[in-house]
């Protein structure tokens, strides 16, 4: 009995426990932020894509005096060229849809979300933009 209450106030090794049941929280939560911070770089690039191709898409290219716009083609080049972001994830870049005066822009970014111990969802950015073209 004498050893039992002697080991019951020994406290020794408490803190490396503690720490042993801690840190895999821990090290879980600052990887999954981590992960966060990643999809927010890619809707920057998204945001920067879409930006510099909505003003390609706007200039007027004079060809023998008749003003002419990029075509759907060269836009969509122009976007993918731009992106940036972690490339574990999937980028797709869509061709620009015609309308009157304007053309329709978009990108999507897929990624599976990995939290170390545990899978997470798949989550999926979608970005767009219209831009008004020279006519």
């Amino acid at each position: 009995m004498k050893r039992l209450s002697i080991l019951k106030r020994d406290t020794r090794g408490a803190a490396a426990i503690e720490m042993a049941l801690a840190l895999p929280v821990l090290v879980s939560m600052i990887y999954g932020l981590f992960q966060v911070g990643l999809l927010y770089q890619a809707n920057a690039g998204m945001q920067h894509a879409l930006g510099e191709g909505a003003r390609y898409a706007t200039l007027c290219i004079p060809s023998s005096g008749v003003c002419t716009s990029p075509s759907d083609v060269q836009i969509k080049a122009r976007i993918t060229s731009k992106l940036f972001g972690k490339g574990d994830g999937a980028f797709t870049v869509a061709d620009p849809v015609p309308g009157t005066g304007y053309r329709d822009l978009s990108i999507s970014y897929s990624k599976k979300m990995n939290f170390i111990f545990i899978g997470g969802p798949t989550i999926t950015l979608n970005r767009s933009k219209r831009a008004y073209t020279a006519s």
